[in-house]
């Protein structure tokens, strides 16, 4: 076992309350992009904003067509081997929370209960109307988008269809954020992984959770802005790290 490793483990092992925060880098393996890498889907098309999507039938189209395009390729992924690690350690009762900046419905593939997980940036695995919150299964807006070429509305309000994801300009969840400030507030170790660190507000829970008395561990492949704040810090793959210390 390296150094880091050991180190690892050691912390693992010594606390009683750890809360996760994963971002883009524990699903790479999965085959999912980052989408903020060289070539990723970021790159190559400009984000569409929430003003943008609510105000132009046009760009509710495009936004629609990428999305579809997009998920051609989540809907093929199986979670990874950090997925599975923290989904142990959830079932051993070591991790009492996921926080999470994917929308890829990972973590809950992997066998962590709903319940644990905390979701920031929504989920991609279903829709949303954006005035009365009715849930809507991707199956059936994709139907009728193919059919007629344009998304449906809620047809229980007639509101506005969107992915139940959270997009540029669009207002952080409410209540998905108190639940990770509650978490972090309750933890004795953060263990962030795959996470850049420059989403905000959500990258900041790092330091949040620092100032709370906890330990916190980044592990990601690239340096992130808030290393000097971790208590360890390793730039590996996230599969290789977790793989061997028994969360398999």
């Amino acid at each position: 076992m390296t150094d880091s490793k050991a180190q690892l483990a050691g912390l693992l092992g010594e606390a009683k309350s750890i809360v996760g925060f994963t971002g883009a880098g524990i699903s790479t393996e999965c085959g999912i992009p980052d989408f903020r890498s060289p070539g990723g889907f970021w790159t190559r098309y400009k984000p569409i904003e929430f003003k943008e999507f609510t105000a132009s039938a046009e760009i509710r189209r495009e936004a629609w067509r990428r999305y579809f395009a997009i998920r051609e390729a989540v809907e093929k992924a199986v979670p990874g081997r950090g997925h599975r690690a923290l989904a142990r350690m959830v079932e051993a009762g070591h991790m009492r929370r996921i926080i999470t900046q994917n929308i890829d419905n990972l973590h809950q593939l992997s066998g962590v209960p709903e319940a644990q997980i905390i979701e920031l940036h929504g989920n991609g695995s279903y829709a949303r109307c954006l005035s009365c919150g009715a849930r809507h299964e991707l199956s059936w807006v994709r139907e009728i988008f193919e059919a007629v070429g344009d998304p449906p509305d809620c047809p229980q309000c007639g509101g506005l269809v969107k992915s139940a994801t959270i997009s540029f300009g669009q207002a952080m969840p409410e209540l998905e954020m108190q639940q990770a400030r509650e978490a972090i507030a309750n933890c004795d170790l953060m263990l962030a992984l795959g996470s850049s660190l420059v989403v905000q507000p959500a990258a900041h829970f790092t330091l949040t959770a620092k100032r709370y008395g906890a330990k916190l561990v980044i592990i990601n492949r690239e340096p992130t802005g808030y290393d000097a704040y971790a208590d360890l810090v390793v730039h590996d793959d996230i599969g290789d790290v977790m793989q061997g210390l028994g969360f398999e």
